[in-house]
């Protein structure tokens, strides 16, 4: 579907922090065929706009030189299209809540901020300006999915309630438990708790990429120097995803879904 605008609370963007920005290209490129397209953004500084056709899909840059200095790994960063930033932004800590960056405008763009929830899991709140967020979504080799694995379901679901004003709906899974997320009437992700057997791993949102054969993208992301973190399995009534790890070390996911006439 071509998409020009999202509603409040709703996922519309994607882009992933990286050292090598002209490896995240050719990374990216090779797995999902996305072609990119660089904006100036600064004294030799890009922004690189990754496209599918005439579509914005997501995006990388180069990861600030404080930011690994600091040891912040390469990471996909998922943006929530609201009404209004700073209004909601002010709800943050007096939820739980951290703001890591306040509100900002990014030229004429946009405006956005950055917040933690209270497990830790990071995103952006995004206000769009000429930049309303993805042109494509929920078809091949573009987002489908935004997932929370999280350390504290009840308090992230308590915290994004009163923030966003989501709501939840707990599906029986055959793993377990799966959280459905809802902003009005529209499915905007999932959440599910941690359990021990995830060790160490912080909370995070995980953005999953549609593709037409996952087990080949798996084959593909190792041929191009990536790895397999989860292998390519099947969720019955759904589809059959990958959790990958580009060779940069940024996580992400991919999702055979399952053919409408087979659900």
């Amino acid at each position: 579907m071509g998409t020009t605008s999202f509603v409040n609370g709703q996922f519309c963007w994607w882009d992933l922090g990286a050292p090598d920005q002209a490896a995240s290209k050719a990374f990216y490129h090779g797995l999902f065929g996305w072609n990119p397209v660089d904006s100036p953004m600064g004294p030799d500084e890009f922004y690189t706009t990754f496209m599918v056709g005439d579509a914005s899909v997501c995006a990388t840059y180069t990861q600030r030189k404080d930011m690994q200095e600091q040891g912040v790994p390469p990471f996909w960063l998922s943006y929530i299209n609201v009404d209004d930033v700073d209004a909601t932004t002010a709800k943050v800590a007096d939820a739980g809540g951290v703001v890591i960056a306040p509100p900002f405008d990014v030229m004429n763009v946009g405006r956005m901020s950055m917040i933690q929830d209270p497990s830790g899991a990071g995103v952006a709140l995004w206000q769009s300006g000429t930049h309303t967020g993805a042109g494509l979504i929920n078809e091949v080799n573009s987002n489908c999915w935004n997932e929370l694995a999280t350390t504290d379901a009840a308090k992230a679901q308590e915290f994004f309630g009163k923030v966003l004003g989501w709501t939840f709906q707990v599906m029986p899974m055959p793993t377990g438990e799966y959280t459905i997320i809802k902003s009005g009437e529209t499915t905007v992700g999932g959440m599910m708790q941690m359990t021990g057997e995830w060790g160490s791993i912080p909370s995070h949102w995980m953005p999953y990429f549609a593709v037409a054969d996952a087990d080949a993208s798996n084959t593909t992301t190792g041929n191009l120097g990536g790895q397999t973190v989860v292998p390519p399995t099947d969720i019955p009534g759904v589809g059959r995803f990958a959790v990958l790890k580009d060779p940069q070390g940024a996580h992400f996911s991919v999702l055979q879904p399952v053919p409408m006439e087979a659900q």
